[in-house]
């Protein structure tokens, strides 16, 4: 029985001990919350509180989505990060692909104690992203972007078009965000699928090249593509997030890291 992708934001509050922890969390362009839900939920169980935002112009329609602009999507993941902010004591920006994007530019632009990444996107690889501003007046849409998931029978409730004229606002935003990554000062971890038919390794030297002054670990996934969060490596990631966060905590307040109690060490990350 295939599972109908639940588009709906997520919202969690604080319910753990120590420090109050907050995390603001993106999915990803053509997306929905459904692609990250368990690792929001996972988040939650830790006792953590959660916002989950639906980015406008997306969990409907590819067409609604082409008449959404990228300031949108920044500002929808941006209120995530204040309504946290007002009642948690740290607060963590965390996104997948273009939700990376995101995370990445609330870290440079707020307060933020950390930055989880899922196969985040920077760079646009098809030759024909720069043209997209004069392409979307004569071509509407392409083939999707979706479901690049290894575990077979898994959707991820993306379009099963890509707009074109939002494709040419997520290139202005990833220009827009490689600027900012030098302001980054924040820890940052990624988990980078080994296969990624979606995103490729320009995005992760976009970033390497931009974290001039933020700490970044990367852990490599083995056995999942571009929508890690619904593969194989899931709990790899879910566990691995939990405890970035904990260790990020007892760094900065040395005696308030918590145990990581039912969870699992992912592999050992490779230092950037």
């Amino acid at each position: 029985m295939s599972i109908v992708p639940d588009h709906s934001p997520f919202s969690s509050p604080f319910s753990g001990e120590g420090p109050s922890v907050g995390v603001a969390l993106s999915h990803g362009f053509t997306g929905s919350p459904h692609a990250v839900r368990a690792w929001a939920a996972a988040f939650a169980l830790a006792g953590f509180a959660v916002r989950m935002p639906l980015l406008p112009g997306h969990g409907t329609t590819w067409q609604e989505l082409a008449r959404s602009r990228w300031p949108e999507w920044h500002d929808a993941m941006d209120a995530a990060y204040l309504e946290l902010d007002a009642e948690c004591d740290q607060v963590f920006s965390a996104g997948i692909s273009m939700g990376g994007a995101l995370a990445l530019r609330i870290a440079a632009t707020r307060p933020v104690a950390g930055t989880i990444l899922v196969n985040p996107a920077l760079v646009i690889d098809d030759p024909r992203a720069p043209l997209a501003g004069i392409l979307k007046l004569v071509l509407k849409s392409t083939p999707s972007i979706g479901n690049d998931i290894l575990k077979p029978g898994i959707d991820e409730g993306a379009y099963a078009r890509t707009p074109v004229a939002a494709a040419h606002e997520l290139n202005k935003m990833f220009k827009d965000t490689r600027k900012l990554l030098p302001r980054i000062t924040a820890p940052v971890h990624v988990f980078r699928s080994t296969v990624d038919h979606v995103v490729s390794d320009s995005s992760i030297v976009a970033l390497r090249r931009g974290l001039t002054r933020a700490p970044l670990q990367l852990t490599k996934l083995e056995n999942s593509y571009h929508v890690a969060t619904l593969d194989n490596d899931a709990e790899q990631i879910f566990s691995g997030s939990v405890d970035f966060i904990r260790d990020v905590l007892a760094q900065t307040r040395p005696g308030l890291k918590q145990s990581a109690t039912a969870s699992q060490k992912g592999e050992p990350d490779e230092q950037a």
